[in-house]
């Protein structure tokens, strides 16, 4: 199945019915998308999908063939963060750090469609969970990425 990830054609010989998330991790060998509960509920494995946030842990892979799949390996280099990369250290939001490339997928999903989200809109946003409690810190960095980005774009 040919599948496009992170701006890249790979082809991955898998079941249609493999969900997303193994084919990434196990047969891509992709490990930044994280497995958390294996039935949507805890983010861990978001993805973008065309550029919404998707639970990777319950999407066939047979799914998304032609569209356009995100990864957290795509979200910043180690060269040049993104701007939320950035804003998770500055608010010292990781501490297990298990469950934060969903939650960073989630908030840039978020960013690009509110620039400039209410507290309302991030708590509606980002349903992932954090066994940590980070939940005040992961607000105060979206906060912090969005102001970023506005003065970027000035």
């Amino acid at each position: 199945m040919e599948l496009n990830i992170n701006g890249k054609a790979v082809t991955a010989d898998v079941p249609p019915d493999m969900p997303l998330l193994w084919v990434l991790r196990d047969t891509l060998n992709m490990t930044g998308t994280k497995f958390g509960c294996g039935v949507a509920a805890c983010g861990a494995c978001t993805v973008h999908v065309d550029g919404q946030p998707v639970r990777s842990c319950v999407m066939p892979a047979s799914a998304v063939v032609g569209q356009k799949i995100t990864t957290i390996e795509a979200l910043g280099s180690p060269d040049k963060l993104h701007v939320l990369q950035t804003a998770w250290i500055a608010e010292q939001v990781p501490q297990c750090g298990y469950c934060q490339s969903g939650m960073l997928m989630a908030a840039a999903a978020l960013l690009a469609r509110k620039p400039k989200p209410t507290d309302a809109d991030i708590d509606e946003a980002m349903t992932n969970i954090c066994r940590c409690g980070t939940y005040q810190r992961v607000r105060a960095a979206i906060h912090r990425a969005a102001g970023q980005l506005q003065g970027a774009a000035a």
